[in-house]
């Protein structure tokens, strides 16, 4: 990996981070075509269906691209979907030499794209920035590897770490740059689920609420075993083209979902585990239903619970410079933990950041 292969694959995961959150369930790519030393041509998957980044790129260069280098974030690819090969487009403009940053995670095609190119007499170079190209698709990966989502938990605490007061009061923790970011990261998610408890404690909309450019609402999905949230609550009463999903356990009658389906509403039943939503099952089939990226953002039942089961693949936490002061607020994961501190789930990969006064640590589980 040479320093101008670095800097062109920089270029790429930069124009590759403008689809984030907009081309699910498919990956975000970027790639950059340099000619003679300069780039010549930019191009990124705008969304699911649209051409992929190599084609966008070579289009603004009518094809005539040859003894060109192209950089790609992911592997080009060497099959039929919604739109044509990538590989065959890259080998009918003449480029001579392919840089790729990571490997298709897809076990059906892994590998496909970069051994036809080389076939073809293609020059191709992999590997490069590979650990920034797989975080800017670890959603994408872990969904189809695993026919699962990427879950992400979302915490705000205290200093001395409680995330609501006993009476569940918990607006507002963090400042408002917190919050805004909590806000992009809805933006980019497919997905954001809390527990029926976070809606009647705060009556949440859990709507994308950014001051420019365009914004994105997900799905909003409620975990309510048995069926507790209001009719007039925030979640089911939204001006905004996503739906709200409410998910209740299997011995919920039709009529009682029925009452909720009224107000435009999706609901599913899941079976249950010791009483609550079994979140594994529920990981299954949102799987099934596409969704690639989510957001929890609580409550503590339902982190306890996804924590137990080795289901959360990342956390924000936010740590506001408040100190609750006793031992009976809400804590961010409820139920039973481990008995010694050598038990305790380590974290890996740790980042800090800060929002004025707050400190936004974000870290990935080491099962």
């Amino acid at each position: 990996m040479t320093e101008i292969d670095t800097k062109f694959m920089k270029e790429a995961l930069r124009q590759a981070r403008k689809g984030i959150g907009r081309t699910s369930p498919n990956p975000a790519v970027g790639a950059v075509i340099v000619r003679n030393g300069q780039v010549a041509a930019t191009g990124y998957h705008r969304r699911a269906g649209l051409p992929h980044a190599e084609v966008e790129a070579l289009k603004k260069l009518e094809g005539k691209t040859k003894g060109d280098t192209l950089y790609v974030t992911l592997e080009p690819c060497n099959h039929h979907g919604k739109t044509p090969p990538c590989t065959e487009a890259i080998l009918k403009s003449g480029i001579s030499r392919v840089v790729v940053g990571m490997n298709d995670p897809n076990p059906g095609v892994s590998g496909g794209g970069c051994e036809f190119l080389i076939k073809k007499g293609i020059s191709v170079t992999t590997g490069v920035l590979e650990k920034e190209c797989l975080r800017l698709n670890e959603a994408f990966s872990k969904f189809v590897t695993s026919g699962r989502p990427f879950v992400t938990v979302k915490s705000a605490q205290t200093i001395d770490g409680w995330t609501a007061t006993a009476t569940g009061h918990s607006q507002w923790i963090t400042n408002d740059k917190s919050r805004r970011f909590v806000h992009r990261l809805r933006d980019q998610v497919d997905a954001v689920m809390v527990g029926v408890g976070t809606v009647l404690a705060d009556n949440p909309r859990l709507t994308t609420r950014l001051d420019r450019g365009k914004r994105k609402d997900p799905l909003r999905i409620v975990v309510d075993t048995h069926l507790r949230t209001p009719l007039n609550a925030n979640i089911l009463n939204q001006d905004s083209p996503a739906k709200t999903l409410l998910v209740a356990g299997a011995d919920i009658s039709p009529e009682d979902l029925r009452r909720f389906k009224k107000n435009g509403v999706s609901t599913l039943t899941c079976h249950t585990k010791a009483g609550r939503i079994d979140l594994t099952r529920l990981m299954d089939i949102l799987g099934s239903m596409a969704v690639t990226n989510l957001l929890v953002e609580g409550g503590a039942s339902i982190i306890g619970s996804l924590l137990r089961e080795k289901l959360v693949d990342k956390f924000y936490i936010f740590k506001a410079p408040r100190i609750l002061g006793g031992g009976n607020g809400v804590p961010m994961a409820a139920g039973p933990g481990p008995s010694t501190m050598d038990q305790c789930l380590r974290l890996k990969e740790i980042k800090v950041r800060r929002f004025e006064d707050d400190v936004l640590l974000t870290a990935y589980p080491d099962y």
